[in-house]
């Protein structure tokens, strides 16, 4: 049984140690002193009875029950979030503030307009952005330090379940296209399977989709040779229209981008993901929160 009573503010501080190691890194990243941090931490292990951390010649280490805390902290703050936007928007205290995270060609093409819409009709909603590919988008949703992310799944992939937990609103389905040269031999196939591009040096984008296009060519029977990898998609199609090889992209990066000597081919058979706007079911309760996924799911519409 806890001795007292736990505070928000001791949980942040316990994150930020265990995620920088030292209480003078997490000062710095909370922007208070180390001996603030020290202060703090010595009040929640009073509060909870029990030593959360041990200093090691490597720096701070969390200990069982420090673990636990740590575990629990994310879902015990995303609940206190949505408990004070919900209590401030019926107040009309404010209109709220959202933490959205994108990935990088969703945050060019879907959420511009989205966030343009938002504010025309809540004017004082206060929308942050921030980048990150899936999972780490959903990682960072589920620590509770965003409120909405932008995350996508292929469909061949085995991850149905990993979302179970979080409310999903589908916004869109994105179609991978190919991409070769001006000059390339296939420049003008209005179709191309993807086993003509066996013999090709590739250009591949994200980790992620890098994973997922071994996984379509291995499907087709062949290993692509990669020459050049880069997680920067105006790169891909900057090296793919310098006649350096082929790719593969989501119709949705090519939106983001301006391609120049570059001819894009609908690969057959289709590969598609599905683009989908998270968040925690607590969050999906606050106003401006859902006014948000509302816009989302309006600009995946268009």
């Amino acid at each position: 049984m806890l001795d007292g009573v736990l505070e928000a503010r001791h949980l942040r501080v316990l994150r930020a140690v265990a995620a920088t190691g030292s209480f003078s890194a997490a000062g710095r990243e909370l922007g208070c002193t180390q001996p603030a941090v020290s202060q703090q931490m010595k009040a929640l292990e009073a509060s909870v009875g029990t030593p959360l951390l041990v200093r090691t010649s490597r720096g701070m280490r969390l200990t069982q029950a420090g673990e636990a805390l740590v575990r629990h902290a994310g879902t015990i703050l995303a609940g206190l979030t949505a408990a004070e936007e919900e209590v401030a928007a019926i107040a009309g205290l404010r209109a709220g503030r959202v933490r959205l995270t994108s990935f990088p060609s969703g945050s060019s093409t879907l959420v511009p307009p989205a966030l343009a819409a938002l504010r025309a009709a809540h004017p004082g909603t206060r929308v942050s952005l921030e980048e990150a590919e899936p999972p780490r988008s959903v990682e960072l949703l589920r620590e509770g330090d965003c409120d909405v992310a932008l995350a996508f799944r292929y469909e061949d992939a085995s991850s149905a379940e990993e979302w179970d937990d979080l409310v999903v609103r589908p916004l869109l389905t994105d179609r991978l296209v190919g991409l070769v040269p001006e000059g390339h031999r296939l420049a003008r196939a209005k179709a191309v399977a993807i086993g003509e591009l066996a013999d090709e040096p590739w250009i591949a984008g994200c980790p992620r989709c890098r994973g997922q296009l071994v996984r379509v060519c291995e499907s087709a029977g062949f290993t692509p040779r990669i020459d050049f990898a880069t997680d920067g998609y105006p790169a891909v199609v900057g090296l793919v229209g310098a006649g350096l090889g082929v790719a593969v992209l989501p119709q949705l990066a090519i939106e983001s981008v301006r391609p120049r000597g570059v001819r894009t081919v609908a690969l057959e058979p289709a590969v598609r993901r599905e683009v989908v706007a998270l968040t925690l079911p607590d969050l999906a309760q606050v106003p401006a929160v859902a006014a948000t996924l509302e816009e989302l799911v309006r600009a995946g519409a268009r």
